[in-house]
């Protein structure tokens, strides 16, 4: 049984300077940097049947390339946090993407998903003092990546593991 989910791939050039954030929290578990991915809809397990309906109608979208850009560090989880990530500007052509995203899983029968916060994951965290992330954030939350082009979007497949990944392109699907 797959775990899957649809994702933007970050680029290596970008996913190099988010290598350097790293550090300066105890006990993170840094995310490998050819696993960094902006997340459009997560599938989670489904059977392989699914899997096959999925990645068909997956292929019938239709949209246009657009570009991303990086804007800021946050953490998820308020005083107890248990992600630190980077945020994605607002973007347009992103929302209009997974909004079509959504939709098709809830087509296909899938919950709707909750609320959409683009971000890519940095670190997964456990018993890190609010303090420290604070201190985190309060040093490098300014960071800012440069414009990185979004030509194609993919399904990956992921095992059940503690902070996710390794993560395979199970198909891709080009924006025009």
């Amino acid at each position: 049984m797959p775990r899957l989910l649809t994702a933007i791939e970050v680029p290596g050039e970008v996913g190099a300077t988010l290598t350097m954030l790293r550090g300066g929290i105890s006990g993170a578990r840094w995310i490998d940097p050819e696993n960094y991915h902006v997340t459009l809809r997560f599938v989670g397990d489904v059977d392989d049947a699914m899997a096959r309906d999925i990645a068909l109608v997956l292929g019938q979208v239709r949209r246009r390339a657009f570009d991303l850009v990086l804007d800021g560090l946050d953490q998820f989880g308020g005083h107890k946090p248990r992600t630190v990530f980077a945020s994605v500007k607002t973007s347009t052509a992103l929302m209009e993407l997974q909004a079509e995203h959504e939709r098709i899983m809830q087509r296909l029968g899938l919950a709707a998903e909750r609320t959409y916060r683009p971000h890519v994951t940095l670190a997964r965290l456990r018993d890190a003092s609010t303090r420290q992330v604070a201190d985190y954030l309060a040093t490098r939350g300014l960071y800012r990546s440069v414009p990185f082009h979004v030509p194609r979007f993919v399904l990956y497949s992921s095992r059940d593991s503690v902070g996710g990944g390794p993560y395979i392109v199970e198909a891709e699907y080009p924006l025009h």
